[in-house]
């Protein structure tokens, strides 16, 4: 039986690969060209689709060469996408870049197209020629061309490092989203359990990233053996090899170690299915390259921040907890799975753009104006995260900026970091301001 880790793996693995639908295609391609080969001699057939046995050759051989000539291509384009993402953006992009649908379409109908000339290649004689494949092989070659020209439109446009940020916050958001509604139902609590007499420690066999969780497997696993389960790292955690994974408190009985993993799936490295932060990550990565001095673009770095301040308002939108306790349909708890509180999705975005982009006055007002931004649009209870990060970045900007006008002006609050309308200055003689102001 296939366990829900392993399922998990499986669709990380179809998701990623680059050749699963493109041999699908060539299936395809094969099987329609043997319809359509059935399909020569009916009378419905228009008399400008008769070609003769040199034609129909000719034809079918370079539908054959621009298929692998194009496929060549767009393997080009991959490569060049791969340098961009490991030069200038971010190599955990990667991973997402390999899932477009848009590029395996492509891939599909190349190699489709390819299966379908050269199968119809095989029936030509002198006396009968697949008049009607014949055909449908130049609507193919149209159709892939058309998809070649949408789909480098497409590359272009989103190879932007702002059209990126853009799509990695928005599937952040969906997750986030997707993460809430799963919660919604269950017990939601600070995370407290009754005490129990016995507990059982469940170690990793091997070490890897806690990529996802099937919450409602392990809670009916700890319904049946009445016990609580406690996840002991949080999803896209390293756990070491012999690391605790899971603890076992109370029950008439203990689970499985073998079953109780099988419900935990861990991987070479973090997945976006049930971890929004490692949105947050790619974002961050992105503009803090940009601020390297090997690039040197703040303005970017600006742009990001307008994505990551999207982001951070539906995290806190949501009510992120520390921690959640996820009960049976009696109402009994039986899962507690840890997850990060709305301070650490503030440092994550903020603390090493601030680090990297403490000298550039641009990114100094804009990072103030997105935390005083979130300040008057979240709730109360997110306040305090937001002024510690308040009083770090004056602190950065003292130190930076020397001149009191230069420091006045990183002071400001900007939402375009410059050429926007200021709508905070700080004068020149103002006191410092503290984390809790």
């Amino acid at each position: 039986m296939i366990t829900w880790a392993t399922r998990f793996r499986l669709r990380q693995y179809a998701k990623a690969s680059l050749w699963i639908v493109p041999l699908f295609g060539l299936v395809l391609g094969v099987a329609l060209a043997e319809a359509a080969s059935s399909a020569e001699g009916v009378s419905w057939l228009p008399k400008t689709w008769d070609y003769s046995a040199s034609t129909a050759t000719s034809v079918l051989s370079s539908v054959v060469g621009s298929m692998i000539a194009l496929l060549g291509f767009v393997v080009t384009i991959g490569v060049l996408v791969i340098q961009q993402a490991t030069g200038t953006l971010s190599p955990r992009y990667m991973r997402l870049w390999y899932r477009d649908r848009l590029q395996k379409a492509v891939l599909a109908t190349f190699t489709g197209t390819f299966a379908f000339a050269y199968t119809l290649l095989r029936s030509i004689e002198a006396d009968s020629v697949p008049n009607f494949g014949v055909t449908m092989a130049g609507a193919a070659v149209s159709l892939s061309l058309l998809l070649l020209l949408i789909y480098l439109n497409r590359f272009t446009h989103n190879l932007r490092p702002v059209a990126i940020a853009d799509i990695v916050g928005r599937q952040g958001e969906r997750v986030l989203a997707r993460a809430a509604a799963h919660l919604r139902p269950v017990l939601v609590s600070d995370g407290t359990l009754p005490p129990y007499g016995q507990v059982v420690g469940i170690r990793a066999e091997r070490g890897g990233v806690i990529q996802a969780v099937d919450a409602a497997g392990m809670v009916a696993l700890a319904a049946r053996h009445d016990c609580v389960l406690v996840l002991g790292a949080s999803v896209g955690d390293f756990v070491p090899p012999g690391g605790m994974l899971v603890e076992v408190r109370g029950g008439a009985s203990v689970p499985d170690s073998r079953r109780v993993m099988d419900f935990v799936a861990l991987g070479v490295e973090r997945t976006i299915e049930q971890d929004p932060a490692f949105a947050l990550r790619i974002l961050v990565d992105i503009a803090i390259r940009a601020l390297s001095p090997a690039v040197n673009d703040p303005t970017t770095a600006v742009q990001v921040l307008n994505h990551i301040s999207s982001f951070l308002y539906a995290v806190g939108r949501a009510g992120v907890r520390s921690q959640y306790v996820l009960a049976d349909d009696s109402g009994r708890p039986r899962l507690l799975v840890p997850a990060r509180p709305w301070a650490n999705y503030v440092q994550l975005a903020v603390t090493e753009i601030r680090d990297y982009g403490a000298t550039s006055i641009q990114v100094c007002r804009r990072l103030r104006a997105l935390l005083e931004g979130l300040l008057t649009a979240l709730p109360t209870e997110c306040g305090p995260a937001l002024h510690a990060e308040l009083g770090l970045l004056d602190e950065a900007v003292d130190r930076a900026f020397t001149d009191p006008l230069r420091r006045a002006g990183a002071r400001s609050s900007d939402s375009q970091g410059i050429g926007g309308r200021p709508t905070h200055v700080v004068p020149p003689d103002a006191p410092h301001s503290d984390s809790g102001s």
